[in-house]
């Protein structure tokens, strides 16, 4: 995230926003600019990838499903729009630390001592991690101490469209990007990777939710796509994962996805066009 603070204070922060005698290292101002980047970073995130795949590769058909509540679009949009700036409180609290200087993250591909093949085995490490802690944070968020109270929002929308990606109560969506900001801190990684991992796990948990099922054949029952979290959202205690059907596999809580076996959404709403 320093790579980014640093262009907003060259470009904007410094020149035009700040007042000369206030330092670009002050620490109050460094957290009120990642506040700021943080929320607008976010905000762009969702709605420019939420629209593209609300109005591209959403299947339109789907609210016409009994389940698809009224007004969800703008619902789904306002309840994130209201939890994102709170998810980003503790958020930016991470992003400090790592402009500070305490986590792992490196500048330059020689600082790593495996050079290129570090770069790819961090990225597949970092998918790998995440993806199991996730999983098991996401699991203990369905449990009945938490569920009400945290999880339950975002299962408010069965049948989900782009826009719920983001749509959790502010402490389920930190909980759930935890994993994201911790890894740095644990295992190097390269900065511009980072933020370009950043940006693939937000589109990511947009296509989720998409509602398209298309996987390739071979990786259907490996990748954790739209057809297993809509079952997710539908049956509650089922496909937990993030980006693979690993852990949901090894923790008993895998689901073969309904829209694989024509027993989908889809389905449903055809055999209701031909009743």
């Amino acid at each position: 995230m320093d790579l980014v603070l640093a262009a907003a204070d060259h470009h904007l922060l410094t020149p035009y926003v700040y007042p000369a005698g206030w330092p670009e290292g002050e620490p109050c101002r460094q957290l009120l600019s990642l506040f700021v980047i943080t929320n607008l970073g976010a905000l762009a995130l969702y709605l420019l990838f939420g629209t593209l795949s609300y109005y591209f590769i959403f299947d339109h058909e789907l609210k016409k499903h009994p389940q698809f509540l009224e007004n969800q679009v703008q619902r789904e949009i306002a309840y994130a729009l209201r939890s994102l700036p709170w998810i980003s409180v503790p958020t930016v609290a991470l992003f400090f630390a790592e402009v500070r200087g305490y986590s792992k993250l490196y500048d330059n591909i020689e600082d790593s001592p495996y050079g290129w093949s570090g770069v790819f085995l961090s990225m597949l490490s970092f998918l790998f991690f995440t993806d199991m802690a996730i999983y098991w944070i996401h699991r203990a968020l369905h449990h009945k101490l938490f569920y009400k109270r945290f999880h339950k929002p975002h299962h408010l929308w069965k049948i989900a469209t782009p826009f719920a990606s983001h749509a959790f109560h502010p402490v389920d969506g930190f909980m759930q990007s935890l994993p994201y900001h911790v890894y740095p801190f644990l295992f190097p990684l390269h900065k511009v990777t980072y933020l370009g991992l950043y940006i693939f796990v937000n589109v990511w948990t947009i296509s989720i939710h998409d509602g398209d099922y298309r996987v390739p054949r071979l990786l259907q029952h490996v990748i954790n796509g739209s057809a297993h979290h809509t079952d997710h959202h539908l049956y509650f205690d089922y496909n937990y994962g993030q980006y693979f059907t690993l852990w949901d596999k090894i923790g008993g809580s895998y689901k073969s996805p309904t829209a694989f076996e024509g027993k989908g959404p889809h389905d449903y709403l055809r055999k209701l066009r031909e009743k």
